[in-house]
């Protein structure tokens, strides 16, 4: 049948056409320019957003803070209604953080919010209107400008980017806890700006080869917890699935293998908070890591991203009450709580199955090496049942204080704490309070420095109810508040980023005074005759021991360290807890 277009409609026809293609025309990112084979420069995506938000009411750009390049960050916001005030329009709407360039030779998602931004903008997008989308245009300033064609060996385009590491060579997807950066301190500035519902960060994968073009890394659901893990896990990544899939893309879960096929099975990755999605599950936000796959062509992982970030902001316009609703729950349960579990591990008793897609592999002997390789067949291509270990159980548990004492002087925690406006207040007075004391019974420390860090890990500690005089200026860090995780993973030493495995507190693994041996042994006599269980437990050493009972300094030292002569400050943690319905709790009301 021939359809015959009415007269009148042709002038419309064609003036929506020509409005749509004028848009694109006029607003032409960097990318669009190469021929889809390029990704923006700092500069030209900055220059790019300043046009958008000139030109358009609907989007403002703002500087704020500082990189370790010597460039400022910034957050650029699209909201329809052109209010820009966060406070007030989160009352009512749903906020997208989203993340770019973290790793600038990641650099798609950097291109791909170009392209979302405009299409909003000028309408070609439907806009939203429950729902506000900021984003960091590039968030590592300085491995941007350090641009090359080199670095990502196996990456299929673009042509050129940046480099992993920043300015001071950090990678910035592990300093969210530590903040060695000037760019991570920036950013937990405009995360507590924002204060997202949704947290996505794009990023580009390595590893496996399969048919997808996109995978997805969301937080934890068990380690986000609650009713909000639920639906992380049963709705929201569903959803997103089906509506990407409604779109011509497939997606799956990150591929977490390297050397050997995934269709053997693997692991759902595990977010600390050391990383962006790990942070965000903090504040209870619900965190997504896009990861396209490495080996597809640039202009095909670029269109998937921008795909998956439309599909993204259509789940959240869907869910907003929901979303909002749940986190504002799940803040009230964490306050509640008496116990809270951490250091999570795959838990290989419950798993999930993949309809995997991808490449037949086999072992060939090397012409390089001679030994076996790993080659996958892309003329091969299948899918199969793969098994998918996606739950994950608690390997700690902690009672959880009604609020924790930090002695004065540890400046570099209490930068920490302010940047992510944890409330505190300061002793007024002396006092003495009986509280719970930790000490550092046990620990391993890598031996090749890990992002500037020598870090300590299987941390053990013994706890004790003690007497410990405060003074004026002592801090008392109450956990009812919203920081409440943050404190818990920072401040339990246990925690795998807590401040102590990242070293801030080294200071106390070292005795400042020590002994003389020629003087102390007849000290350490008149110990053991005059303290039966002490002279038991140094025979039983002794007889247990044979390298101990080989070692005279030794077997002197330890007398030592079962003396009062021992130092207070030797492996005694200097934050200190206050248990709920203690007696020291009264301090609480007090300051």
């Amino acid at each position: 049948m021939k359809y015959i277009i009415p007269l009148l409609l042709l002038p419309l026809l064609i003036s929506c056409e020509t409005t749509t293609q004028d848009a694109t025309s006029s607003y032409q990112t960097f990318y669009e320019v190469s021929n889809k084979k390029e990704t923006a420069t700092y500069e030209d995506a900055i220059t790019y957003y300043k046009k958008l938000a000139q030109d358009f009411p609907e989007i403002n750009i703002q500087t704020i803070g500082e990189t370790d390049s010597g460039y400022p960050l910034h957050m650029v916001t699209f909201n329809p209604d052109g209010d820009f005030n966060l406070d007030h329009v989160r009352q009512e709407k749903a906020i997208i953080l989203i993340n770019n360039g973290i790793h600038p030779g990641e650099s798609d998602g950097i291109d791909a919010t170009m392209l979302l931004y405009r299409d909003l903008a000028t309408k070609i997008l439907e806009r939203p209107k429950n729902t506000i989308l900021v984003t960091i245009p590039i968030y590592n300033v300085g491995g941007a400008l350090n641009r090359n064609s080199t670095t990502r060996v196996n990456q299929n385009g673009p042509s050129e980017y940046g480099f992993r590491g920043n300015a001071q060579n950090y990678d910035l997807n592990r300093d969210f806890v530590k903040l060695d950066s000037k760019n991570a301190k920036t950013f937990t500035q405009i995360f507590h700006t924002v204060k997202p519902d949704v947290f996505v960060e794009n990023h580009v994968s390595n590893g496996a080869d399969y048919q997808y073009s996109l995978t997805h890394l969301f937080t934890q659901h068990n380690k986000m917890g609650g009713e909000l893990g639920k639906y992380l896990n049963q709705e929201f990544r569903p959803n997103l699935e089906s509506s990407l899939m409604d779109n011509g893309w497939d997606i799956t879960p990150y591929v977490n293998v390297f050397n050997r096929p995934p269709e053997y099975g693997f692991s759902q990755f595990l977010d600390h908070p050391r990383y962006s999605t790990g942070y965000a599950t903090l504040w209870n936000t619900l965190g997504l890591m896009v990861e396209t796959h490495m080996l597809k062509p640039y202009k095909q992982r670029v269109e998937g991203t921008y795909q998956l970030m439309h599909s993204l902001m259509e789940v959240v316009e869907e869910d907003y009450k929901t979303i909002k609703s749940l986190r504002e729950e799940t803040l009230n349960d964490n306050l509640a709580l008496s116990e809270y579990y951490f250091n999570w591990k795959v838990d290989s008793t419950k798993t999930s199955t993949l309809n995997f897609k991808g490449y037949e592999a086999e072992q060939l002997e090397s012409d390089v090496t001679g030994w076996p390789r790993l080659k996958y067949d892309r003329s091969k291509p299948f899918t199969k049942e793969t098994t998918y270990y996606n739950y994950f159980v608690p390997v700690d548990t902690v009672q959880i204080p009604e609020a924790y004492i930090l002695k004065q002087g540890w400046h570099k925690i209490v930068e920490r704490l302010d940047a992510n406006q944890i409330e505190y207040t300061a002793l007024q007075q002396d006092t003495v309070l009986t509280v719970e004391s930790y000490r550092i019974a046990d620990f391993e420390t890598r031996k090749m420095p890990y992002e500037g860090h020598y870090l300590h890990y299987n941390t053990t500690v013994e706890k004790h109810i003690r007497d410990i005089k405060f003074r004026v200026g002592d801090l008392v860090i109450p956990t009812n508040q919203p920081g409440i995780r943050y404190l818990l993973e920072t401040l339990e030493p246990q925690g795998v980023d807590s401040f102590f495995n990242w070293n801030f507190f080294d200071t106390v693994l070292q005795r400042k005074e020590g002994f003389s041996p020629y003087v102390f042994e007849d000290l350490a006599l008149k110990m053991l005759q005059k303290d039966s269980v002490l002279l038991q437990s140094f025979l039983n050493k002794k007889e247990s021991d044979f390298e101990f009972a080989q070692n005279w300094y030794a077997q002197l030292d330890w007398i030592y360290q079962h003396s009062k002569y021992l130092e207070s400050a030797y492996r005694n943690y200097p934050v200190y807890r206050i248990g709920k319905g203690s007696e020291a709790a009264g301090i609480l009301v007090k300051s």
